[in-house]
């Protein structure tokens, strides 16, 4: 049987089928990869389908008459149920923006297994110019209201007048405060009655003034009495903020003068690689994170400390774009979530890229949460694992690549 999905203009938007389940066919086909996969890890969930069923039951015209709308703006799409959703619906124009490169190759990899037909119909876009003069906009809900705050003060400046904004999430994870961070932007909000633990808010109407923007953030920091500042989009992690995990590995830091190149994992601010260049002149960084706004930052931060000349940074899942055993040195800080799944997953994902690309003897400088216990899995995965420094909270290792 083939995995290829139809589009069908058919579908009825607003009747009884549609208030049950968009799609499940496509839904059911959608992948994670190359994201982490596992059992307790999905690639759309009822936020999904809430947001498509919403924004169908609000267009106007008599019911199974009006059409879904020909052009729409997609931001934070994980996999791509609301890209290929929409596709499926009968869009042929989907703006498409997401912070996450990983994101971007699943819902390329789900397009072309599940609606290769539909392929040129999608396209990928910046944050201030994917709901450029939209008229109807899908957002899946960050997680944090200052992320949310960036994504719709961009949609806000360039959408269309009579423009349509539908966000949905997950009860559990929304807040009151995402209602006054729309009604900020827009003049009117309504928010959808709860199903399946989902929730929507609809907000509609550009407001003429629009609230000044706190982004980028900056902030100066001192370790080892070397002052440096961040600069930080919203949708990095950590902001402009030096968090106590990254803060414990710098003042712990040895000695990396035999080194030319460090490569900075998951880099966020780019605070890790900004701190080694100051400390050693010589060295130059070699940065990634699959968050497009994590890369933003990190360069910013560079032209900022003046080490634009040594510092890169671009984006990537995990070192992908670097060859097996061609470096010495990789600093990680990994995350242990994805999107709003705590899992361990993601920094073994990191770990076992990291040992692929380390040279044998090469060192792997991680920090990561206590109670984590990484220690005996660096062992494992990398080589002979000492720790460096450890805190109530955080522990610092140094890896050696088994030879």
């Amino acid at each position: 049987m083939s995995s290829e999905i139809s589009p069908s203009s058919a579908v009825d938007p607003t009747g009884p089928s549609a208030q049950a389940s968009l799609l499940p066919d496509l839904f059911d086909g959608l992948r994670r990869w190359p994201d982490v996969e596992a059992e307790n890890l999905y690639a759309a969930d009822a936020a999904d389908r809430l947001i498509l069923d919403t924004c169908a039951a609000a267009i106007p015209g008599q019911p199974g008459t009006a059409p879904w709308p020909q052009s729409i703006a997609i931001i934070g799409d994980h996999y791509g149920a609301l890209a290929l959703g929409a596709l499926a619906l009968g869009s042929t124009q989907v703006r498409v923006h997401t912070d996450s490169l990983t994101a971007r190759r699943a819902i390329e990899a789900n397009l072309n297994r599940l609606l290769p037909q539909a392929a040129g119909h999608l396209s990928f876009h910046p944050l201030a110019e994917v709901a450029e003069q939209a008229a109807t906009i899908l957002l899946a809900l960050p997680r944090g209201l200052d992320v949310l705050g960036e994504q719709v003060a961009a949609v806000a400046a360039v959408a269309g007048p009579g423009a349509k904004l539908f966000a949905g999430g997950r009860i559990k994870h929304m807040s009151r405060g995402m209602n006054e961070v729309l009604s900020a932007h827009f003049t009117h909000l309504d928010v959808s009655l709860a199903r399946q633990k989902s929730r929507v808010l609809t907000a509609s109407i550009p407001r003429d003034e629009q609230p000044d923007s706190n982004v980028p953030a900056t902030a100066t920091h001192q370790v080892r009495n070397t002052a440096f500042t961040l600069v930080a989009g919203a949708g990095t992690f950590g902001a402009a903020r030096l968090d106590p995990g990254t803060r414990l590995l710098l003042e712990n830091l040895p000695d990396l003068s035999t080194h030319d190149t460090l490569i900075d994992l998951a880099c966020g601010n780019g605070s890790i690689g900004i701190f080694a260049a100051l400390q050693y002149p010589s060295l130059r960084v070699d940065a990634s994170d699959h968050s497009a706004s994590a890369v933003a930052s990190t360069l910013a931060a560079a032209q900022r400390n003046d080490l634009g000349q040594r510092i890169s940074a671009v984006q990537d899942d995990a070192l992908s774009r670097l060859p097996a055993q061609s470096a010495t040195l990789i600093t990680l800080n990994p995350p242990f979530h994805i999107g709003n799944t705590v899992t361990a997953d993601i920094a073994f994902k990191l770990i076992d890229d990291a040992a692929r690309v380390l040279a044998p003897g090469g060192t792997l400088l991680c920090v990561f949460n206590s109670h984590l216990r990484y220690r005996s899995e660096l062992a494992r995965r990398i080589g002979p694992t000492t720790q460096l420094a450890r805190d109530k909270t955080f522990t610092v290792t140094s890896s050696t690549r088994a030879q």
